[in-house]
């Protein structure tokens, strides 16, 4: 499959992934509004949408694929059988554990609310029923790292959908066909996913299994020095390649000390998550394995460009992403989320939230694809010691901020994480003498700068006309400023039609141990 079709694949799963979540999340708002309930159900569901989106974002990838680059075919399938059953194990036991230790966790999720111990008891039975997820979505993030490592995208691409789209269902049945009180309608959302973790797990199981003994070969777990390694290594993989969201799994617990608070922070965040999840989703999918391959072939200057190309693509994707969110975060607050249960107050706080995380965005962007460079050369701890020092900055900034601006200081604080952790990313790629943007790469960055900015004018100028836009009216801001910004790149030269042919080359097929690239 070439590059641009595998591309075009993946990143379709990932758009239609975060469009359904979309969807999900202006149906929780309008069905559990911002209260009580609201944040209880929310901050249960953080944690297993936590794992949930670093696994839909290869989070595994970095530690699996790899790995498995450097195995014969016959070998790679065994282990890879042995990292699922062991994986199995270890999830099932974590699973035991939480279910059993809810009201700790619960505690743990929004401290905030240790005053109010009837919130915290519904925190607690939320974690319980959805929790579950995490050993379906994790087990099937596997078999996903193991098809990506084969050059097999169109089940991991299209198997995520089943957790988003089986709650709008759930949704969809709860508001038309149910009275029930708001607790008991969390509760059954609560489930629902669970249930939905397991549709995509069996999905991309038989896509694995399609494959026969060549993708994946199933006996008694083997205690190798690899597998252990890889085993070791998951929870530190998962937060370094999920430093993002780890960073707003702690502006949460912070932000549990305002009313509302974890309410306007989460759908402030699942707003940036749709540009930033698909950049991090293809940074893992498929730069990771191209990566992977070269520093294998001891292709030196070939990862470099590489990495080059890949991050001069996102920021052409992540600058006027920020910037429009930005400019146009009060209309997208209001008409995504502003009825039912939510209220236009709530509408303006999240929209405040959103224009401070937008900041962060480019960083975040920059930070996820130039980790991958980290994780292909097997430097876990280069990529944990950034990870380490943004959640520092994030927590500390959030504390600060957060008393003189609230909820924006917390979400400002969260931006300053996520510029710290690029800052920290870049300085670790410095010292393997990997980082050498080149005049290439600036000039392109100044270019795509000049072309956001044309297209941010032309989003203010639209904005003063309709200050108070419609559905329609907000829907053709954001088709009119995609227009205006894909015109600015091309006549400024940040887009050109080489862009396009040079993703037409086919991609490699996996490195046997020893072989170079074709």
């Amino acid at each position: 499959m070439s590059l641009i079709r595998s591309s075009l694949l993946v990143g379709l799963g990932s758009v239609t992934s975060r469009i359904l979540g979309f969807v999900r999340d202006v149906l929780f708002a309008q069905a559990l509004g911002t209260g009580p309930v609201a944040d209880a159900f929310l901050a249960a569901f953080r944690l297993p949408n936590l794992v949930r989106r670093i696994l839909g974002e290869g989070g595994l990838n970095p530690a699996l694929v790899p790995a498995l680059s450097r195995l014969e075919s016959d070998e790679g399938a065994k282990v890879a059988g042995d990292v699922l059953g062991a994986f199995a194990l270890a999830l099932l036991a974590l699973t035991g554990f939480v279910e059993i230790g809810a009201g700790l966790l619960a505690f743990l999720l929004a401290p905030g609310l240790h005053d109010d111990a009837g919130t915290l008891a519904l925190v607690a039975l939320y974690t319980r029923l959805s929790f579950p997820i995490v050993l379906c979505v994790t087990l099937a993030s596997i078999a996903a790292a193991v098809l990506n490592w084969r050059g097999r995208f169109t089940a991991t691409a299209l198997a995520p959908l089943a957790v988003n789209g089986g709650l709008i269902l759930a949704l969809v049945v709860l508001e038309s066909g149910f009275d029930l009180p708001l607790a008991r309608k969390a509760a059954w959302l609560a489930a629902a996913s669970s249930l939905a973790g397991l549709i995509q797990l069996a999905i991309v199981a038989a896509a694995l299994l399609q494959g026969g003994s060549r993708l994946v070969r199933f006996r008694r777990p083997r205690w190798s020095p690899l597998l252990k390694s890889l085993l070791l290594a998951g929870l530190p993989v998962l937060a370094a390649s999920g430093a993002v969201q780890i960073f707003f799994l702690a502006a949460t617990q912070i932000a549990s000390f305002w009313p509302s608070g974890i309410s306007w922070l989460y759908y402030a965040e699942r707003v940036i998550q749709l540009p930033l999840g698909l950049m991090a989703g293809l940074s893992a999918s498929l730069l990771l394995p191209e990566l992977a391959r070269r520093h294998q072939a001891g292709e030196r200057q070939a990862l470099v460009t590489a990495q080059n190309r890949a991050l001069e693509v996102a920021l052409l994707l992540a600058l006027p992403a920020a910037s429009a969110l930005f400019i146009l975060a009060r209309p997208i607050s209001t008409v995504l989320f502003e009825r039912g249960a939510f209220a236009s107050t709530d509408a303006e706080g999240t929209a405040l939230v959103l224009m401070a995380l937008s900041l962060g965005m480019p960083f975040a962007t920059l930070a996820k694809v130039l980790s991958q460079t980290l994780f292909a050369l097997g430097s876990l701890r280069a990529a944990l010691a950034a990870a380490g020092i943004g959640l520092v900055v994030t927590v500390t900034a959030s504390l600060l901020l957060a008393w003189p601006l609230g909820l924006t200081g917390i979400a400002l604080g969260v931006s300053l994480g996520c510029v710290s952790h690029a800052g920290a990313v870049i300085l670790g790629l410095s010292r393997f003498g990997l980082w050498s943007p080149g005049w290439q790469g600036l000039s392109r960055l100044a270019r795509t700068a000049v072309a956001t900015l044309v297209m941010s004018l032309g989003l203010l100028s639209a904005g003063s006309l309709f200050p108070e836009p419609e559905p329609l009216v907000l829907a053709a801001f954001c088709l009119g400023g995609l227009v205006l910004y894909a015109l600015a790149a091309f006549a400024t030269g940040a887009l050109t039609r080489d862009d396009w042919a040079s993703l037409t080359k086919k991609s490699s097929e996996p490195l046997r141990p020893g072989a170079g690239l074709s």
